[in-house]
């Protein structure tokens, strides 16, 4: 019989629709700098040309054309140090070099294991949700390895594995971004939103750093853990009812080596942190200030080797205990699949580079931001009401490009700068457009990861396809998204800062 589905899903069926027309992310950053450079070409002969906003200068910022003699020797001579000099490029693979390692070294895997199944039955759900949420420490490693395990524990509790998944599934994407940890995400997102705050305020971009969201998205791991646990338990599994599919699988229990390996990269990442602590905390630390001062020190800016550090000697001691690493060639090989595993991202850094660079240079970004700017002033918007016009807008993207880093790097450079003409600080515009983009992954059919999840489900019942998938999770991203903002107007209503030095509202 066909399924007769509601107006949600049949919109969110053309939304795929729509979206698989569009071309590859490498394909589409390439169309777009093509653009720039046309559009450089129309405006600069036009004279386009804005008074900078700041009463503090009076430049006056023209459209520079990159279809001018200047302009084509411009593109010519830059393209490599356009590609090396993407601001995420560094920090992504220098950060993904010691999670890799944590995570092909087998960490990664037993640790999450671990987690969901050294808690009592009453608490599974919310372990699932949690662990799910903690899992973005390893990029996408919760996808392929939670998921599916949050589907096997409820089944060998004799409940909906279609749950388990679903709260699995919720707690890896939809909180993506909330974590107890600084994870690649921070630097990926925090590098491209000082940039762009840079061509407005370079003053200000000198000040920021990547963990620019830190204290809140601490908050947010237990208040989704929270939220996550009451949807699957009060709303998703009550909706899909008993299971009667006959599956019937215990989840696999650690292994000794495992265990012995995880006290050890336990033991390890306590060292660690340790000798970390000991180059900030003691007041003749060397990641301290000039003055001794924290918040604004060289340790802020230097979260990418910690990050790499902290992962990576875990990682390697697990390895040594269960003998997945034996010797120096296992790391080098580890390390060189986690950087051929990169190498989609390489390619999209490459365009991306050119296109943010072209961006940069023609001035297209400061003018727009500038003239948005004008016209969100004089509609009255701000504050609240533009944090949320902003979110929506950003998660209607999200349905048509999956790619967090990519719908960023085109965002950021006119967005930031837009957000900061009305008073909303570069930190506040990155963490709203990381809600929109968490919460709408787990209804895009054009997540990645999407098609996996379908696959893992389809074990447990054959009938489940994306409707399905989207109606499970649509509850997930709606409550996700409700609690994220109200949590956005306490703290604007406080004023906490949303991390180290990083203020809610830019002046």
């Amino acid at each position: 019989m066909k399924e007769n589905k509601g107006f949600v899903l049949r919109s969110l069926d053309t939304v795929e629709r729509v979206g698989n027309k569009l071309p590859h992310p490498v394909t589409l950053f390439a169309i777009f700098a093509l653009l720039v450079v046309l559009a450089s070409g129309v405006f600069g002969a036009l004279g386009t040309a804005v008074q900078h906003p700041s009463p503090e200068n009076d430049e006056i910022i023209e459209v520079q054309s990159l279809m001018s003699v200047e302009g084509i020797q411009y593109i010519f001579e830059n393209t490599v140090s356009n590609f090396v000099n993407f601001a995420p490029l560094g920090t992504v693979l220098v950060t993904m070099l010691g999670i890799g390692i944590a995570e092909r070294s087998g960490l990664i895997t037993a640790a999450l294991r671990a987690l969901v199944m050294s808690v009592p039955k009453q608490l599974i759900t919310a372990a699932l949700v949690f662990g799910g949420i903690m899992s973005s420490m390893a990029a996408d490693a919760g996808y392929v390895v939670l998921t599916p395990l949050g589907a096997v524990l409820f089944a060998g509790l004799g409940r909906h594995p279609l749950a388990g998944l679903a709260a699995a599934f919720a707690g890896v994407s939809a909180g993506f971004s909330a974590n107890l940890l600084p994870t690649s995400l921070d630097p990926l997102l925090g590098e491209l939103t000082i940039q762009a705050a840079a061509t407005w305020d370079p003053v200000y971009a000198e000040g920021m750093n990547i963990a620019m969201n830190y204290y809140f998205l601490i908050v947010s791991v237990l208040v989704l853990t929270i939220v996550g646990t009451f949807v699957t338990e009060k709303i998703v599994e009550p909706r899909l009812g008993k299971y009667k599919g006959g599956v019937d699988e215990k989840a696999e229990s650690l292994t000794d080596g495992e265990k012995k390996g995880l006290i050890g990269a336990g033991i390890a990442f306590l060292v660690t942190v340790i000798g970390i602590a000991l180059l900030i905390v003691p007041e003749w630390g060397p990641l301290r200030g000039p003055e001794g001062e924290i918040l604004q020190s060289p340790f802020f800016s230097s979260l990418v080797p910690v990050i790499l550090i902290m992962f990576f000697i875990p990682g390697y001691v697990y390895g040594k205990i269960t003998k997945e690493i034996k010797n120096d060639k296992d790391v080098a090989n580890q390390l060189s699949d986690t950087m051929a595993a990169m190498g989609a991202y390489i390619v999209l850094a490459f365009v991306a580079g050119q296109f943010i660079a072209y961006f940069n240079e023609t001035n297209l970004g400061l003018v727009m931001a500038v003239r948005g700017a004008e016209l969100l002033e004089a509609s009255g918007l701000g504050g609240l009401p533009l944090i949320l016009l902003f979110i929506l807008i950003a998660g209607i993207i999200n349905l048509f490009i999956g790619s967090a880093s990519a719908k960023w790097a085109l965002m950021a450079p006119v967005f930031v700068p837009m957000m900061m003409g009305t008073g909303i600080s570069p930190e506040m515009t990155q963490l709203a457009y990381r809600i929109a983009d968490s919460t709408t992954n787990v209804i895009s059919p054009l997540m990645p990861y999407f098609a996996i999840v379908i696959a893992f489900a389809q074990k447990y019942d054959r009938k489940v396809g994306i409707g399905t998938l989207i109606s499970t999770m649509i509850p997930y991203s709606i409550a996700f998204t409700i609690m994220w903002v109200l949590m956005l107007v306490i703290w604007m209503l406080t004023g906490i800062d949303l991390g180290p030095n990083a203020p809610i509202f830019y002046n």
